[in-house]
This record gives structure tokens, C-alpha cells and sequence, in this order.
């Protein structure tokens, strides 16, 4: 068994306004750096991460002895229209409303449709298996975003639960078993949160 620890990012300038931040490289603010120093987190022997900035500096600040791998396809979502703004922004927004009222399932209009993001991230997450293997380590991080998390999860993580159920705050995550040796196909178990408290992690039940 290999154990993985998906984690989110820390926090940014636009996640402090609520914004759609996908395709904007941010840097973290001051509030998410200092967040993530006073989080904790289990070592890991292998660091991978989306290329934008948010992942990267993550990385460093909780695992700053180790080299981070990026990989392209672990990018967050297009928004689009809807990029780099919040709720207020967009409320009298006819394409946003229509976008509410589907329950988010059609696509961002000139952005990414979830069907598209969703494969390319576990098209990615597959190439970062595949990197565990090859470096033959036990441990592995994996630093991206909030959707690419939920992608990832909805598809893999046991038990089964929807897309939304895996949403996750800034700087926190979920740690799951991997079986290389599965036969049966990709499977995350023993899916449980992580971060500075787990009950702050939506994703699962915890009564």
C-alpha cells in the first residue's frame, strides 16, 4: 500500500474574497502562508504539484526539504466568464444564474465544462501514479486545487460520493491507500481528512 495526501493549497488574495480563482497564477497572501506553517502534516518521501504558483509555494513551505514535481494537467478549472470574480460579481449575471440553477453541471461558458476538467485531472493524477511508481517511494503529496481534488476523489476515493461531497478548505486534504497491485482498477481507500482540524473538512461525515 502506498499513502497519498491530496492536499489543496493555501490561501490567496482572491480565496479571501471569495473569488473563482482557476486559471489566475496567484501567489499566496500573507494570511495562507502563515495558515500553512501552523498546519500539520504528515511527512512525505515524494512531492508532486500543479505548475501554478499557489501549488508550488505550498509545497515548499510544508515539505521544503524535498523537490517538487509539476505536472500540467493538475491545473484547476477554466471559470471563464466567471474567472476572478465572486458571487457579488457575478449575481446579476444571466449565464452565472444559469449556472446555479444546473447545480454546476454545465460547462463555464468560455471556460472549461466539468466533464472536460475532470479527465484532464485524472489524465494527470495517472501520470503522478505512475511517477510514485517509478520512484518506488510510500509517501507521496500531491499539491493542487480544491477541483482537481474532487475530481480525483469522486472517481477514485472509497466509498463513493459525489463530486461536491469532496470539497475542501484552503491548506487542508484527505490521505488515502493506494494498492499498486489492484487488479480491479485505481482505488483510494481509507479516504480520511487532514489538515489543522479535520472537522473542517466538508467532505466527509465525521458523527
Amino acid at each position: 500500500m502506498i499513502e497519498l495526501y491530496l492536499i489543496r493549497h493555501g490561501k490567496t488574495y482572491g480565496n479571501t474574497l471569495g473569488r473563482y480563482i482557476g486559471i489566475t497564477d496567484e501567489s499566496l497572501c500573507p494570511e495562507g502562508r502563515e495558515a500553512l506553517q501552523s498546519y500539520t502534516y504528515p511527512q512525505a518521501e515524494a512531492v508532486y504539484a500543479s505548475p501554478m504558483k499557489r501549488c508550488l509555494e505550498t509545497a515548499k513551505i510544508l515539505w521544503p526539504e524535498l523537490p517538487v514535481q509539476s505536472f500540467h494537467k493538475l491545473r484547476e478549472c477554466d471559470f471563464g466568464e466567471f474567472e476572478n470574480k465572486n458571487y457579488l460579481e457575478l449575481k446579476d449575471n444571466p449565464h452565472y444564474q444559469a449556472w446555479v440553477d444546473s447545480g454546476g453541471q454545465t460547462a463555464f461558458p468560455e471556460g472549461e465544462s466539468r466533464e472536460e476538467f475532470q479527465k484532464r485531472c485524472l489524465e494527470g493524477f495517472l501520470e503522478v501514479l505512475e511517477a510514485v511508481r517509478q520512484a518506488d517511494c510510500k509517501k507521496a503529496a500531491l499539491v493542487v486545487h480544491g477541483g482537481t481534488i474532487m475530481s480525483i476523489l469522486a472517481a477514485y476515493g472509497e466509498p463513493k460520493k459525489s463530486f461536491y461531497d469532496w470539497q475542501v478548505k484552503n491548506g487542508m486534504g484527505y490521505q488515502a491507500r493506494w494498492d499498486e497491485r489492484d487488479e480491479g482498477g485505481i482505488r483510494l481507500y481509507e479516504v480520511e481528512p487532514i489538515g489543522i482540524d479535520s472537522r473542517l473538512c466538508t467532505g466527509l461525515d465525521l458523527r
